[in-house]
This record gives structure tokens, C-alpha cells and sequence, in this order.
């Protein structure tokens, strides 16, 4: 099931020279509906201080397929592909709230990892029966 994972709006610093929002906001976008997908999946952003894991993002494939230009209000909904044992395939789709019109879809690979010995690790039982809950 896809969840709403981010809402925002368009302003006109976040545009480039063409007049629509710029790749790194489409990025900062996507990155912040991450976290709201993984804390939704059993995820808790305690754990960078207390256990020292988080996560380390290994692919992003992004397709931009309609352009957003100021004061465009638009959401994005997130889910779960595909639970590996170390990662999680989430997929992340960015609309136009007015007419609810795909605009930018993003699919990514990202491993849970451990900070301080810079590596993978196994995901958390906690996390695989939560992300199974964000299925898409």
C-alpha cells in the first residue's frame, strides 16, 4: 500500500532558469518521503545515536516526466518493492496535487547500514515485518 509521504509546494528559489523546480528539490523531496517510509515501516531515527544505524542509499533510477513550475502544490506517495536482506527497493511517486498527474516517479535501493563500521547489516526483524505492512 502506498502512503503519503511528503506534501509541498513549489516556491520561486526552488526553480531553475527554465521556470520549474529544480532537480535538487525533486532529491530533497524524495529523501525526506524516505524517512516517513521507513519510520512507517519500524524504522526509528533514534537509532543514529543509539545503535549507530541508518542508511546508506546505493541506487536511484528517476524518471522526471512533467515539470512543476511556482506555486505548484504536489505529494508524494511511497512504498516497499522489494525486502532484501541487508536492503529495501522503495518506490516513490511525486504528483501534482491539482490534477493528480504523475510528475516524477523514483525508484531506489537503499541498505541498512552500520555507521561506525561503515558497512551493511542484516535488516532488523522489526523492520521486515513493518515494511511488509508498506508493500506496493
Amino acid at each position: 500500500m502506498a502512503l503519503l509521504t511528503y506534501q509541498g509546494v513549489v516556491y520561486p528559489a526552488q526553480c531553475d532558469a527554465m521556470g520549474h523546480m529544480n532537480v535538487q528539490y525533486y532529491i530533497a523531496a524524495f529523501d525526506q518521503s524516505f524517512w516517513h517510509l521507513v519510520a512507517a515501516a519500524g524504522y526509528s531515527a533514534a537509532w543514529i545515536g543509539e545503535r549507530r544505524e541508518g542508511w546508506a542509499d546505493r541506487r536511484y533510477e528517476i524518471d522526471f516526466l512533467r515539470e512543476l513550475p511556482v506555486g505548484s502544490l504536489f505529494e508524494v506517495h511511497s512504498g516497499i518493492s522489494k525486502i532484501g536482506r541487508t536492503s529495501l527497493t522503495t518506490c516513490h511517486r511525486l504528483t501534482d496535487k491539482a490534477d493528480g498527474v504523475l510528475c516524477a516517479e523514483l525508484h531506489a535501493v537503499s541498505v541498512y547500514f552500520d555507521l561506525a563500521q561503515r558497512q551493511s547489516r542484516v535488516l532488523p526483524e522489526v523492520i521486515v515485518r513493518g515494511a511488509g505492512n508498506c508493500m506496493i
